[in-house]
């Protein structure tokens, strides 16, 4: 029995009918059993079908035999009670206890009907009313933006797009710490820079921020006030020279983001938290709610009461706010005003998780904030890795990179692995044009397609966006680039379930991979108009996926290469 054109289903339909039957098969068969809960993942291996199902192994132990022979059984019972359901599948096989499934072409040529009908809308959700704050990116604004913000950056914004693409409100937030001894440091090293454009013998402090970033601040001032800043009271030339750096060397973090291509919801200064009086306000809430204690003078918050490792000065002795302070003004708004609150922060913040988490529990809101971590990034330029410090004066900034090897690649390269793995940037990897380099594999993969679509009929390109013919689709590797093509949406909500942007630099990559494998064994401008056409769509369908994926990624997808 075979479906018709008027009962065919899509993949995620036709797996549900098959969960349905099966899980009827279950009940009838073994009656003392909860009702299971079935789930179907890709095996590893292609040959073993599109998907796989372990629902037999825990009902081993129950019917005392081996999983397989329980596998064989519940198959039977679904062919002879369910044959409506088995149409949609051309194989339906127990395999070491598993039930592996294999999909008729019939299925895929339908998504992939859906696919080309919706084109770059394909994967996307509607609306689920879920608002999520998400910070990302956030640096001192004492220097420039380095390589580990690139990292977040690429990382935070590729899961803000992925999660709107899902239905979720996102809003994206960048703290600027501009309140606090890191700001008066920044103004020492710039006036220091400022004294040696008179005095070049004139020291630098020794904790101040050597990088040469400062050396054109300094020398704009020395320019425009010529002497007037020298031989000052400290009081007088330390809160200019903070505020000069500081609203300097922002706008110069916002122009680099900018050519990133990250655009912030919101730029939330620490010190406006501070002047509106959140910050103090907030403490007060939790002393309200019995959760803080005072000892040697200073305020501290019970955190150890909420899983941290040890409880946190909020209010130092002489009453002025801790940093942590400044977190529970910030964190509480944010929990206010959102669902979910995520925060992206670099390596050297792994002590934040426990307490973060804590005080979101403190204050009313448990299991509303996840913290991600960044991990630390090596450079390798000719097989050597760059040195990198920002104390030292020696710093690699975002904009480096981005100058030797182009926002592209650096997007790409940046949300490459899983967050909390180390990243490897290999520079000579990242601009070379061969297969070699992933961005390049993926780009050139939707520039082969563009160049196939622009040698096609144009009347037969617009028929195949109707769908038509795709009957004609039964080789292997093109009912593989379309099955490839039906997991974006389920890809990309993986990437949000489990705040992993990593798992579409993987799906791109594979998509490209099973389009340059069906490009080398289906000849697509073929003679058999039928054929041509049912191939057309195919290659527009994988057209549009690249393109959507490079998009969430922040890549470009170029039409020629």
């Amino acid at each position: 029995m075979s479906p018709t054109t008027t009962d065919l289903m899509l993949p995620e339909s036709a797996l549900e009918a098959f969960r349905c039957a099966l899980g009827a098969a279950i009940a009838a068969r073994y009656p003392q059993t909860v009702a299971a809960q079935i789930g179907f993942e890709a095996p590893r291996r292609p040959e073993f079908g599109d998907f796989a199902t372990n629902a037999a192994f825990p009902l081993a132990k129950i019917a005392r035999t081996a999983p397989n022979a329980v596998a064989e059984i519940l198959v039977a019972d679904v062919r002879a009670t369910a044959p409506d359901v088995c149409a949609h599948f051309s194989s339906i096989e127990p395999v070491a206890g598993f039930i592996n499934l294999r999909l008729t072409p019939a299925v895929w040529q339908t998504q992939l009907a859906q696919i080309v009908r919706d084109a770059e809308t394909f994967g996307s959700a509607p609306s689920n009313g879920t608002r999520v704050s998400l910070e990302f990116g956030s640096a001192n604004p004492t220097g420039p933006l380095v390589v580990v913000q690139g990292r977040t950056l690429s990382i935070g914004d590729t899961l803000a797009k992925a999660m709107r693409m899902r239905g979720y409100d996102v809003f994206t937030e960048w703290i600027v710490n501009d309140f606090g001894t890191q700001v008066d440091t920044l103004g020492r090293s710039l006036y220091a820079r400022y004294l040696q454009r008179f005095d070049p013998a004139h020291p630098f402090p020794e904790d101040g921020y050597p990088g040469e970033y400062l050396l054109p601040i300094a020398a704009d001032i020395a320019q425009r006030d010529a002497e007037r800043w020298i031989g000052v009271p400290q009081g007088e030339w330390l809160p200019y020279f903070s505020r000069h750096g500081l609203e300097t060397l922002l706008a110069l973090q916002k122009e680099t983001a900018c050519r990133f291509g990250v655009h912030y919801d919101l730029w939330q200064s620490e010190r406006a938290l501070h002047e509106s009086g959140r910050v103090r306000e907030d403490i007060d809430h939790l002393r309200e709610l019995g959760l803080t204690y005072e000892s040697e003078g200073a305020l501290f918050f019970r955190a150890t009461d909420y899983g941290d490792d040890k409880d946190r000065v909020v209010l130092r002795s002489d009453g002025r706010p801790t940093y942590y302070g400044a977190d529970v003004a910030y964190h509480y708004e944010k929990l206010k005003r959102a669902d979910r609150v995520i925060d992206l922060l670099g390596p050297d913040h792994h002590g934040y998780i426990g307490r973060l988490k804590g005080l979101a529990a403190a204050l009313g809101y448990p299991g509303r904030l996840d913290v991600m971590i960044a991990q630390q990034i090596t450079l390798m330029r000719a097989g050597e890795q760059v040195s990198m410090s920002k104390r030292a004066g020696n710093i690699i900034t975002l904009d480096d990179i981005l100058d030797e090897v182009g926002v592209d690649a650096a997007r790409f390269f940046f949300v490459m692995l899983a967050t909390d793995s180390p990243l490897t940037f290999d520079l000579a990897l990242a601009v070379e044009q061969t297969s070699d380099n992933p961005v390049y594999y993926v780009q050139y993969g939707h520039a082969r397609i563009a160049s196939v679509l622009r040698n096609a009929d144009a009347a037969d390109v617009a028929f195949a966006r109707s769908g038509a013919h795709l009957d004609r689709l039964s080789h292997a590797a093109e009912l593989t680039l379309a099955r490839r093509l039906s997991e974006l949406p389920g890809v990309v909500q993986g990437v949000v379930d489990h705040l992993a942007p990593h798992r579409l630099a993987k799906y791109a990559r594979d998509v490209a991979t099973d389009f340059h494998q069906f490009y080398t064994e289906c000849k697509i401008l073929v003679d058999d108009r039928e054929l041509r056409v049912a191939r057309l769509a195919l290659a527009l369908g994988a057209k549009s996926v690249l393109a959507r994926v490079l998009d969430l990624v922040g890549v470009s997808a170029p039409e020629t290469m």
